[in-house]
């Protein structure tokens, strides 16, 4: 099956076009704008080649969807923590091409970390491999860590070897009320995360996620706890101490993870955990010029996603091109002209044009 991949990137090459790699296709109008000549699809590229349950590995091609993975696994009580935005009909490849994480992130780490190895078709047409199929590996210069976020842009991933978890015998989902200033909620922040409690997930969510995933319509922390029932509940005694608790739906996660639309304008802000109330603060006051504005925030990581459905204003391009002291912003979808506002390289240093032409030389992905 690679041998296909490796077909198409020579003729590309002998052609002098330009390849746009995708998979299931459900994320295309995600990330910078492309110019492609043409469309190099790994979604065929699909299936198990390896699972070792008792190494908690499991070695996929590119084009296995995130539900296949978890049918695999789940005989097994086995699971891959990882649930980007979207749905699970994503494949992994673009997850680790695009270096997609969702909520589960605050406990398990981002699809990086989820990584053990991987092989994939460069520009010039070889196969190269990096990492490998153990958790022990640490060998050179760490291929695996640079490939993942690359967007296709050094190369076509192939096959992907990954970490799996055991899965908890018991999850629980539960949700507290958020204060609404600042002050307050930097606390309410500061005690969750200084709380005797390992959460799978722990968000913040304005009142227009809330009301998305079926919560009332106000500031919301959203949390799942995961393991034993002796340690679940040690967990949610703990959170008890910091406010009232109601449970919630564990389908609340998937319809957060649904809550983007074709039309939306999505960014991020990122920066210190300790600055994350100042950070919301900033991203209500962007949203407020727009029809609909959703919120939420990765407690431990201290990013904000936000939504904007409606027409892209000048005034929020205006706000999101001047730049704010140790906050970074990341778009993931947006209108063509402001990438270039925001955005405007990726990868206009030396070291990273180096990579680029070490990988790809003729400029093909």
């Amino acid at each position: 099956m690679t041998a296909k991949i490796v077909e198409a990137v020579s003729e590309a090459h002998e052609t002098q076009n330009s390849l746009r790699v995708t998979a299931g296709s459900s994320w295309l109008n995600a990330g910078r704008p492309v110019i492609a000549a043409k469309t190099l699809s790994v979604a065929q590229l699909s299936g198990v080649v390896d699972y070792v349950p008792s190494d908690l590995t499991i070695t996929v091609r590119s084009g296995t969807t995130l539900a296949e993975i978890n049918k695999a696994t789940r005989e097994n009580n086995q699971w891959l923590p990882v649930n980007p935005f979207g749905s699970d009909n994503g494949t992994i490849g673009a997850t680790v091409a695009t270096g997609s994480s969702g909520p589960l992130a605050q406990g398990f780490g981002g699809i990086r970390d989820l990584v053990l190895g991987f092989e994939a078709v460069t520009g010039d047409a070889k196969i190269i491999r990096g990492g490998g199929r153990v958790v022990k590996n640490v060998a050179g210069f760490d291929l695996v860590r640079l490939m993942t976020g690359s967007w296709g842009t050094l190369g076509v991933i192939t096959e992907l070897t990954l970490r799996l978890y055991g899965s908890p015998s018991n999850r629980r989902t539960i949700a507290m009320e958020a204060p609404v200033d600042a002050r307050h909620l930097g606390a309410k922040l500061h005690d969750l995360r200084d709380a005797p409690v390992i959460p799978f997930a722990l968000e913040l969510l304005n009142a227009g996620s809330a009301r998305k995933v079926g919560l009332p319509a106000r500031p919301i922390i959203l949390i799942e706890l995961g393991g034993n029932g002796a340690a679940v509940e040690a967990q949610t005694d703990a959170l008890r101490k910091l406010g009232a608790l109601v449970d919630a739906s564990p389908e609340m996660w998937d319809a957060l993870r649904k809550s983007d639309d074709d039309e939306s304008v999505v960014f991020r802000l990122s920066g210190l955990p300790a600055l994350l109330p100042e950070r919301c603060q900033r991203a209500e006051r962007i949203g407020a010029s727009t029809e609909k504005f959703t919120m939420h925030a990765s407690i431990g990581r201290g990013t904000v996603r936000c939504n904007l459905s409606g027409p892209a204003s000048e005034a929020v391009l205006e706000q999101l091109a001047t730049p704010v002291a140790n906050d970074s912003v990341i778009l993931e979808q947006a209108p063509a002209a402001w990438w270039t506002r925001i955005s405007p390289s990726a990868v206009g240093d030396r070291v990273s044009q180096n990579l680029k032409r070490a990988f790809d030389p003729f400029a093909i992905l």
